[in-house]
């Protein structure tokens, strides 16, 4: 027999694909990609948790930019996820998202076990996470990415024309970009917050009658006088145990209290609207039968000069229509009196000013300014600085389908 014909016509064996690297690849490519795209659904919401991140890093420079700098993280979030699926540049996308989510982890651990940031915003308000729950998500992220960097060599592009991967690459990264930057501007593409346009706010306010309060634990330092023994008891102990009975012992301090469960929270906990002395006006301004704009500055001394523009715009609007119309157009804003007499002296107001907290009023619109419609208490439309109508559009589109105009 010839052996040598043999190997030359044996034909090679085919190599067996690696199942684990598959797997993880389309695990952590499709998460990444998720995870970008619904915090780059709201990249101003996300800068706001990082907010949060550079105040317990003493970074608070970095608040200005914290915008811009959520909508690059979400974008290197989509192009990595992108590029490991489509199996392009496998050396630096698998480094990339190692040390991108070995980043996370510390930051995820940290957040959970110092308690420094309650919810850690990888999914945005879409998918609240708590710090520890994200820690977990990481951990199990970081074992697949691991698996990916360790069989990095065995990945191969999808498409073999390295024209197509490189025009591909620029789209997935003029995409990836362009969704921040189209959202920082013209608001979220999908709102999952609690004043969203068709809630109704003085629902998402109420607190049913038979809702569940918070369980907390109360801690007690106790000391016998006798002895001079300590010791820790709960509440539930001391009352049990009837602790209270014996005269020997004696609470030391005061108890610390820790919540092991948490009752009912109504979507909007935090919204109270006062006028100027004080007074609150929640109910009367979320509750008016006749359309109210909402025009909502978090701070107007943040108000670049584009902005003071917009709001101009804005007010010039709401002017001509509320000289056909019984609407009603307040100014809500967390900023002092006096900085708010300062822009009203500029661009002579109309709207009526009144204060809530701030917290609130990014959730409201997130745009500065910004503005919402309502009408018995019902957010019937938002827009944002460079989004809202003209008189005649209003008018076509809300306010004729309410009112004839008056006759002049």
């Amino acid at each position: 027999m010839n052996t040598a014909a043999l190997y030359t016509t044996a034909k090679p064996l085919k190599k067996r694909p690696n199942i684990l690297l598959i797997l993880s690849r389309i695990l952590v490519g499709c998460l990444f990609i998720f995870s970008g795209l619904i915090k780059a659904n709201d990249p101003k919401g996300f800068g706001y948790k990082l907010e949060e991140y550079f105040k317990v890093f003493n970074l608070s420079m970095l608040d200005e930019y914290s915008t811009w700098i959520a909508v690059c993280i979400c974008a290197f979030e989509i192009i990595l996820g992108a590029l490991l699926l489509l199996g392009l540049a496998r050396n630096k996308v698998s480094w990339g998202l190692l040390v991108l989510t070995i980043f996370f982890t510390f930051l995820t651990f940290y957040s959970a076990f110092f308690e420094v940031v309650t919810s850690c915003g990888c999914f945005g308000d879409a998918i609240p996470l708590t710090p520890w729950q994200s820690f977990i998500k990481d951990l199990v992220l970081l074992g697949l990415i691991l698996i990916i960097v360790r069989f990095r060599h065995q990945i191969t592009p999808l498409i073999k024309s390295r024209f197509s991967n490189n025009l591909l690459a620029i789209l997935i990264v003029m995409l990836s970009f362009g969704v921040g930057i189209y959202t920082m501007n013209f608001l979220p593409i999908i709102d999952f917050l609690p004043y969203r346009e068709g809630s109704n706010l003085p629902q998402q306010m109420m607190i049913p009658d038979d809702a569940e309060a918070d369980e907390y634990e109360h801690i007690y330092t106790l000391k016998n006088k006798s002895t001079g023994e300590s010791k820790t008891v709960n509440d539930k102990q001391y009352m049990e145990e009837k602790i209270w009975e014996d005269e020997n012992w004696e609470i030391v301090g005061d108890p610390k209290s820790t919540l092991i469960k948490k009752g009912f929270e109504p979507a909007i906990a935090d919204l109270i609207i006062s006028d100027l002395e004080g007074n609150d006006v929640t109910q009367e301004i979320l509750t008016n039968p006749y359309f109210n704009f909402i025009v909502v500055s978090t701070d107007v001394t943040k108000l670049s000069s584009v902005d003071l523009l917009a709001l101009d715009r804005i007010n010039t609007t709401i002017r001509e229509i509320s000289e056909d119309y019984p609407i009603r157009a307040v100014l809500l804003t967390a900023s002092s009196p006096q900085n708010v007499v300062f822009v009203n002296d500029q661009l002579n107001l109309v709207l009526e000013t009144f204060n809530a907290d701030l917290v609130p009023l990014k959730s409201m619109v997130r745009s500065n300014p910004g503005v919402m419609l309502m009408q018995n208490g019902t957010v019937i439309k938002k827009w944002s600085k460079h989004t809202f109508p003209n008189k005649e559009d209003l008018e076509s589109k809300f306010i004729n389908k309410q009112f004839t105009p008056s006759a002049n």
